[in-house]
């Protein structure tokens, strides 16, 4: 069977069909092709693939993947890198529309995605700015999670338990479909509990330690507060959270309405490292200690309207409306609030696809979203804002023999505008363009090459975080990352070129994906590290810079025999800025392998990651060694057609209890990954 998968200019949607033996077929802007049958680069995982990799955040829950790393904050945040991008670059979707949250405002920001309830997941590598808009110029993440459907569903029920020991971590998901009349009803919830993070050793690396001593001058050692270095965990990193989907879908012969309504609540705590040695007068701070956690809630609704051959014309429809209520609180301890951070948003996405004439088959489409964000309270630093973007797009594609063409194009309008800051708003009008060209060469090979050139106009916090501030020692510090953030109102749109090449191979025993890209970016936004102090804490400024990104992935697997299989996939980047080195908070190399058994009811794997020193830090910044990493996972299943099906299984993690510090983390040297761990389960499906 097939799973059709919509990478399309208003979204990307996903609808499931065993994805065991599920080949995969993707429709870009409208066009039919199969995944290996695009110029684009993509990564794409199905359910099971997730079920083995899911973990508590999207980022940690990808970094397996070629081109994609994960930017930890202790064991509750992990955003995804995709080749040095993350953050403002990268865009987060569920079911083909945007998460508002806060996430990429902050690294300290959880992301709202939920990766164990997520039946499928596409990664769209490098700038997809024709879907999404400057969002999307590092690239798309999308998690379908089946919460709409297209069609009547026989009833089903799943439910999965977790227990993780590096944490204590408890995790209960569940879900359920089934149908009434032309009704499908959908629900599902999440609920996990953890502890303190366990690691190997110090959770402070030694140099670290030493460059906190070296800052250090007579005048302040009298009050300087040593940073608490924990042994074997990390403190703080505990927490609980829970969320609840309900959506129903009416389905009728051309098309189908769909409703979903979401509520997220997360309380995390941040690790010491993160705001260690910053100093508030008063007595509260002593009597609390400093532990700053964050408390977030969100809720979400969705409508979806898909209808297909309502003219000649017109060979779909597509409509979608999502409203979000967002916020989060920075405590600093039980009932002190530092900062409320808060974001309303409405958005829209309207696409209309044509069907195929003179082998021309494409989409045009409009794309509005109204934002309302903001920081209130003592520690606020940035100003609340009213954000208004409107795009339009076209994407057409050719079929010609054994090419296939597809160029498009888009124009965003961009407009914030501070309440209570009169004459301080920013507009921006941006564009896009890309153009691809795949190369059906034969049965077993193809040959992909892809153009682009998009802009992305500056973020919120970019322009005004601590705006009007006359000198650096009156900063409002962040105290949830521990650092004192300044914006730039002058800061003008970055704009991206990047170029795209990649060889697809599919032979007997092989099938291969290697993929190189060059990414040259004018006027590149990045927060660096400018030395600087404010309270014993780093002073991180936004400068705009010319600099330049490129990379090779690799991703291949060996067919053994029908039992085995060994996967074997590397990648690299290297990134560098015009005046001032190399970009901060870029990846390492990486080497990875994984040796697959499966036997039916029972598989089992060992797999292996080995990071590179990154020996190339950014300004200021601390070089980063490289680890290896062995993981150890088995599963036994046990199915019955009457009874419904049972899985057990087992994860062994980081086998060799080896010290691992992500490069792309702001905490690198305070909070290390998880030492060895082990993680019990058991799934059920009817």
């Amino acid at each position: 069977m097939r799973l059709p998968i919509y990478l399309s200019a208003l979204g990307l949607a996903v609808a499931t069909a065993n994805a065991q033996e599920a080949e995969f077929e993707i429709v870009i802007d409208g066009v039919h092709v199969r995944n290996a049958e695009t110029a684009l680069p993509i990564t794409i995982m199905t359910e099971e693939e997730i079920r083995d990799e899911a973990r508590i955040s999207i980022g940690d829950s990808l970094s397996r993947q070629p081109g994609i790393n994960n930017s930890s904050f202790g064991p509750a945040v992990g955003q995804p890198v995709i080749r040095g991008q993350q953050g403002r670059r990268v865009m987060n979707l569920t079911n083909g529309m945007p998460n508002t949250d806060a996430s990429g405002n902050s690294a300290d920001h959880a992301n709202t995605v939920e990766p164990m309830l997520a039946t499928g997941i596409e990664v769209l590598r490098g700038p997809s700015t024709l879907l999404y808009g400057g969002g999307a110029i590092g690239g798309i993440i999308n998690v379908l999670d089946g919460r709409f459907s297209d069609e009547l569903l026989v009833p089903g029920f799943a439910v999965e338990a977790r227990h993780d020991t590096a944490s204590d971590m408890d995790t209960l998901v569940s879900r359920m479909n089934f149908s009434s009349g032309n009704l499908v009803w959908h629900l599902d919830l999440t609920r996990r509990e953890w502890n303190d993070m366990e690691i190997p050793g110090l959770a402070i690396a030694p140099d670290y330690l030493e460059d906190e001593h070296e800052d250090e001058d007579e005048d302040h050692e009298e009050d300087h507060e040593e940073m608490e270095n924990t042994d074997g965990y990390i403190a703080n990193t505990g927490g609980e959270s829970a969320a609840t989907t309900i959506g129903w879908s009416y389905v009728m012969d051309k098309g189908f309405i769909g409703f979903s309504a979401n509520r997220q609540e997360n309380q995390y705590g941040l690790p010491g490292g993160a705001h260690a040695g910053h100093e508030e007068e008063g007595e509260a701070e002593e009597e609390h200690g400093e532990d700053v956690f964050i408390d977030m809630k969100r809720n979400r609704y969705d409508l979806l309207a898909s209808f297909d051959d309502l003219a000649l014309w017109l060979e779909s429809l597509n409509y979608r409306l999502s409203r979000t209520e967002y916020e989060h609180a920075e405590m600093e301890g039980p009932g002190i609030v530092g900062t409320r951070f808060s974001n309303d948003s409405w958005q829209q996405r309207l696409q209309l696809t044509h069907p195929v004439i003179n082998n021309w088959h494409g989409v045009a489409g409009i794309q509005n979203s109204q934002e309302t964000f903001g920081a209130v309270g003592e520690e606020s630093f940035i100003p609340t804002t009213d954000i208004d973007s409107t795009g339009i797009f076209l994407v057409e594609a050719l079929h010609a023999d054994n090419f296939t063409y597809e160029f498009g194009l888009r124009f965003n309008h961009d407009k914030l505008d501070p309440e209570n800051l009169p004459g301080v708003s920013r507009s921006f009008s941006t564009q896009s363009y890309s153009g691809s060209m795949l190369w059906d060469v034969n049965a077993a090979a193809s040959f992909g090459l892809a153009l682009s050139h998009s802009q992305r106009a500056p973020s919120v916090e970019e322009l005004y975080s601590n705006y009007g501030l006359a000198d650096v020692g009156d900063c409002v510090v962040h105290f949830a990352t521990g650092a004192c953030e300044i914006g730039d109102i002058s800061l003008q749109e970055e704009a991206s070129n990047n170029l795209d090449v990649n060889l697809y191979l599919s032979l007997n025993n092989l099938e291969a994906t290697i993929t190189a890209f060059y990414n040259q970016f004018d006027d590149y936004i990045f927060q660096a590290n400018t030395g600087a102090e404010v309270d014993e804490l780093p002073v991180r400024a936004y400068l705009n810079e010319d600099a330049r990104f490129y990379g090779v992935e690799v991703d291949t697997t060996f067919f053994l025999s029908p039992d085995w299989e060994l996967r074997v996939f590397a990648d690299s980047i290297d990134a560098s800025l015009e005046n001032n080195g190399r970009v901060p908070r870029i990846p390492p190399y990486r080497l990875g392998s994984e040796l697959s058994w499966d036997l039916g009811d029972f598989s089992a794997s060992l797999s292996f990651l080995h990071a590179f020193d990154q020996d190339k830090p950014g300004l200021n910044e601390l070089e980063t060694e490289g680890y290896t990493r062995w993981d150890l996972e088995a599963d036994y299943r046990i199915e019955s057609p009457a009874n419904g099906n049972l899985q057990l299984f087992a994860k062994l993690r980081n086998l060799t209890d080896d010290e691992i510090r992500l490069s792309t983390s702001y905490l690198r040297g305070f909070a290390p990954e998880s030492g060895r761990s082990l993680e019990l389960g058991v799934r059920y499906n009817f």
